[in-house]
């Protein structure tokens, strides 16, 4: 089947992933990127028409780690006023370590509702992880019941040097190297401030 003159795209942010990744690969030490203008830059790349953006993080416990609770309450909260849908979850606490749970099932399930909705042709995930490739292969079981083109790809940071690097199983790797990545990162600095002003750790 052809594609649509112009695919619809939602892109599907698992932020804490993309933050890693982007850290890994770039060295930046907090997530800052702007995921507005992240999925239009790669979706314009690709030709697509950008629909809608979703950005799922777990939050960690403000007893445990304040700062980072406090980071991403004041970004989440500036997403939804930007008209950015937004889901987030506790952070679970095993042996003291910190560990994302169902995260990567919700992005799953709405990537699939999404799809029998016929609300997009194309899902742009921003992510590498793995347990998302069976939703990959799901989806290409909807667009054969529902015969029609969708695709399903995985944006991933990739430093020039990068050996080891790659997308989700069963999607088009899409790489983000650091010169389509940098011209996307947030102005704005949401980490909470110290005395002197300057952002704590």
């Amino acid at each position: 089947m052809l594609p649509p003159t112009s695919p619809r795209v939602i892109a599907f942010f698992d932020a804490q992933n993309l933050y890693h990744a982007a850290k890994r690969e770039f060295g930046y030490t907090h997530p800052n990127f702007d995921p507005l203008s992240l999925a239009t830059l790669v979706a314009g790349n690709q030709g697509w028409a950008l629909k809608q953006v979703r950005l799922y993080t777990g939050i960690p416990d403000v007893h445990r780690s304040p700062h980072w609770n406090g980071f991403w309450n004041s970004r989440l909260g500036q997403l939804h006023d930007a008209g950015i849908f937004t889901y987030s979850r506790a952070l679970v606490y095993a042996g003291g370590i910190p560990r994302e749970k169902g995260i990567d099932v919700r992005i799953s399930l709405d990537i699939i509702r999404l799809a029998m909705k016929r609300e997009y042709d194309v899902a742009l995930l921003f992510s590498q992880d793995q347990d998302l490739s069976e939703v990959a292969k799901e989806i290409r079981e909807v667009a054969r019941e529902q015969q029609r083109w969708i695709k399903i790809a995985s944006a991933l940071p990739m430093a020039r040097d990068s050996k080891a690097n790659q997308g989700v199983n069963f999607t088009d790797w899409l790489p983000i190297d650091r010169q389509t990545y940098d011209p996307c990162i947030d102005p704005r600095d949401y980490r909470p401030r110290s005395a002197g002003g300057r952002p704590t750790d």
